[in-house]
C-alpha cells in the first residue's frame, strides 16, 4: 500500500502511524484501513455496559478527507443499533458535519471513543440519529453479534478481545470524552439532499497527494464574519480598504446595502460617460462630413468658372 501514496503527505504519514497504533484489537474497539484504500477504515466498537447497548458489538466505516487531520472524518454505522442510522453519516462535533469544531489533535481512536460514549445519549433530531425504545435496542444488541462484514471480512464474534479488569478504566475514559465533545442536534437544511450526500460516500477518496492547510485560517474567518453579523451598525463602505479586503467583505456580506449603492452609482456613472462620448463623436463626424461636402461644392464651382 505504501507505494501507492505520497509518503511525504501529512495525511498519509498520520494515517500510517495511526494504523500501526490501532493494529491490535482491544476489548472496546478496533479499527484498520481497507487493504486497497488508506482513506477508508472499518471499525468495531463494543456497546457501553449498563446501557441498552450492553453486549452489542457494532461495525462501521470511517471515510477520511485528503486534508486529514486538518479536516474531520465522516462516520457511518453498518450494524443496526437503534441509536445511529445505518449507512448514513452521523452528526457529531468530531465528524464531517462540523468541521468548525474539529481539532487536528483528535484521531481515529478519539472518534471510536466518542461513538461509544455517545451511544447512550438522546438523538434529539440530529442527522443520522435514532431514538429506539430500550427493548428494541437490547434486541438489536444481541443480534449485532451475528453481523459479518463482507468488505473487510470481519466477524463480530471475533473482532474484539474479551472484557477484562481494565474495562472500568476505559469506560470512564469514554464517558469523560463524551462530556468534552458535544453532540450537536442538526436537521437537514432546506434544499439539501441527504440521499445525494450518502451516495457520494460510496466512492471513498483515494488521493495520491494531499495538501497541508492552515487549521487556524478558517476559524478566524468565521469569527470575523460572526462579529460583523452581530454588529447592529448601519452598513457603510470604507474607501480605505484594499481591493482584496473589499472582495473579502463582499463575500461575507453579499447583500450589503452600502456596497450595492456604490456599485449602482458606479454603473450609472459609467453609462452616463459612455452616452456623452457617443454624442460628442456623432457631432464631430457630422462636422467632418459637412466640411467635406462644402469643400467639394466649392471646388466644383471654381472649375465651372
Amino acid at each position: 500500500m505504501e507505494t501507492r501514496y505520497n509518503l511525504k503527505s501529512p495525511a498519509v504519514k498520520r494515517l500510517m502511524k495511526e494504523a500501526a497504533e490501532l493494529k491490535d484489537a482491544t476489548d472496546h474497539y478496533h479499527a484498520q484501513p481497507l487493504e486497497d484504500n488508506l482513506f477508508e477504515w472499518h471499525f468495531t466498537v463494543r456497546g457501553p455496559p449498563d446501557s441498552d447497548f450492553d453486549g452489542g458489538v457494532y461495525h462501521g466505516r470511517i471515510v477520511l478527507p485528503p486534508e486529514y487531520p486538518m479536516k474531520p472524518p465522516s462516520i457511518i454505522l453498518l450494524t443496526a443499533n437503534g441509536r445511529f442510522e445505518v449507512g448514513k453519516k452521523i452528526c457529531l462535533s468530531i465528524s464531517g458535519h462540523h468541521p468548525e469544531t474539529w481539532q487536528p489533535s483528535w484521531s481515529i481512536r478519539t472518534a471510536l471513543l466518542a461513538i461509544i460514549g455517545f451511544m447512550p445519549t438522546k438523538g434529539e433530531g440530529a442527522i443520522g440519529s435514532l431514538d429506539y425504545t430500550p427493548e428494541e435496542r437490547k434486541a438489536l444488541a444481541k443480534r449485532s453479534q451475528d453481523y459479518f462484514c463482507g468488505a473487510c471480512g470481519i466477524s463480530m464474534k471475533s473482532a474484539l478481545l474479551p472484557l477484562n479488569s481494565e474495562s472500568s478504566r476505559d469506560d470512564k475514559e469514554d464517558r469523560e470524552l463524551a462530556r468534552q465533545i458535544s453532540f450537536t442536534a442538526q436537521v437537514n437544511p432546506p434544499g439539501s439532499s441527504q440521499t445525494e450526500e450518502n451516495e457520494q460516500l460510496q466512492k471513498s477518496p483515494e488521493p495520491d497527494q494531499t495538501t497541508f492547510t492552515n487549521p487556524q485560517a478558517e476559524p478566524q474567518d468565521e469569527q470575523a464574519a460572526s462579529a460583523e453579523e452581530a454588529t447592529p451598525s448601519t452598513p457603510t463602505v470604507n474607501t480605505s480598504r484594499s481591493p482584496r479586503q473589499r472582495r473579502a467583505h463582499q463575500r461575507r456580506n453579499p447583500a450589503s446595502p452600502g456596497l450595492i449603492e456604490v456599485q449602482h452609482h458606479a454603473v450609472n456613472g459609467s453609462n452616463t460617460g459612455s452616452a456623452i462620448l457617443i454624442v460628442v463623436l456623432t457631432f464631430a463626424l457630422a462636422a467632418l462630413l459637412f466640411r467635406r461636402l462644402y469643400l467639394a461644392n466649392e471646388y466644383i464651382f471654381d472649375y465651372d468658372l
